[in-house]
């Protein structure tokens, strides 16, 4: 079979944006959202532990697999950085490789709707960028933070699982601390980052209710915090922060949040009329009456707040896929396919 190698020049060269290999299958990338053969070679038990030894990168890491099932990691092969996940199928290693972008791309050129790059200004408070896996957010965050770097002099600290894009420090000092390497978890990180002297705090995946607290705290004391989560509007992130929570607190979280909260970023990766993918993005700017709601726990209602923003650039993902659509970038049916309320496309992208 091909090495890894050869694998990720090969999925570089085409534009894919994964590879996948699994024992039995030939190895496989994702090519505008959609899987393809790469090779002929069907991948045998003996390739699967060979590449999985090979990616490990030391016996330690490999044990670490061989003890738990799964492992993380990030590295550069054909010149290319990897997010890599390996993990354990019948018995077999199987292995997702994500590509990343060479270069850390400008926050201007990612089809951001044209309030996103002032993030940068803020100077506490929780940013949001949420989306399905494979949706940008990474490379979002990226941009954003590397924007701060030229711009401002800060100290930026990561916590990421992996470390993805590697920042080269311009105005900012930057730390960039890895789950399982650097720290043991994120919560544990993040409580040791607020005593660091941070700026701007990135956490890759606010997943538990340790976490998510410890970031309020972060904001309510004066830190811009970055976060994600695999949630697909701002009123669904809003409701998973929150039901993290048990029903006795959820009410001082609520409050909380509505202070701290200043906009919620979300992603999707649509297919194209004449190939490759779109950015279409729903962008919620937190404003007094959106406040009111969360404290309220009205989140229903943040929808039409978010449909009606657009006065100071905020936007729906229905309204989103309807300007592409009008542009010609994407189908008619590509956006019903997407959208939220497929009724409001029917009746406006025209």
């Amino acid at each position: 079979m091909m090495t890894v190698e050869e694998l990720v020049a090969k999925a570089k060269a085409d534009g894919a944006s994964d590879i996948h290999l699994i024992c039995g299958l030939p190895p496989k990338y994702r090519k505008d959202g959609q899987l393809q053969d790469m090779d002929t070679a069907i991948m045998t038990p003996d390739d699967c532990f060979a590449v999985a030894r090979f990616l490990a990168g030391n016996e330690k890491e490999y044990k670490f697999l061989e003890d738990t099932g799964e492992l993380d990691a990030a590295e550069t092969y054909a010149d290319n950085r990897c997010r890599i996940h390996i993990f354990k199928q019948q018995g077999v290693p199987s292995v997702a490789l994500r590509l990343l972008r060479d270069e850390i791309p400008n926050v201007n050129n990612l089809g951001l709707p044209p309030e996103v790059p002032k993030l940068i200004n803020l100077h506490k408070g929780i940013v949001l960028v949420t989306g399905e896996t494979g949706s940008g957010k990474s490379t979002t965050l990226a941009a954003l933070l590397d924007s701060i770097n030229h711009t401002q002099r800060a100290h930026i600290v990561t916590l990421e699982d992996p470390v993805e894009y590697i920042y080269k420090p311009d105005l900012c000092a930057i730390n960039q601390r890895e789950v399982g390497k650097d720290t043991q978890s994120f919560a544990m990180g993040l409580r040791a980052t607020l005593r660091e002297d941070p700026n701007v705090i990135l956490i890759g995946e606010m997943r538990d209710r340790d976490t998510i607290e410890t970031a309020i705290t972060a904001a309510e004391t004066g830190h811009l915090v970055f976060g994600t989560l695999h949630t697909g509007s701002a009123a669904d992130s809003i409701d998973r922060m929150v039901q993290v929570f048990p029903a006795d607190a959820q009410t001082q979280i609520r409050l909380q949040l509505s202070m701290t909260l200043q906009a919620v970023l979300t992603q999707q990766l649509i297919p194209k009329k004449n190939g490759g993918r779109v950015l279409a993005c729903e962008f919620m700017i937190v404003t007094d009456a959106i406040r009111n709601m969360i404290r309220a726990g009205n989140t229903p209602q943040i929808a039409n707040a978010v449909a009606t923003s657009s006065g100071i650039g905020g936007q729906s993902m229905d309204q989103a896929l309807v300007r592409l659509v009008r542009s010609g970038t994407i189908t008619k049916d590509m956006a019903i396919h997407y959208a939220h309320d497929a009724e409001y496309i029917k009746k406006n992208a025209l």
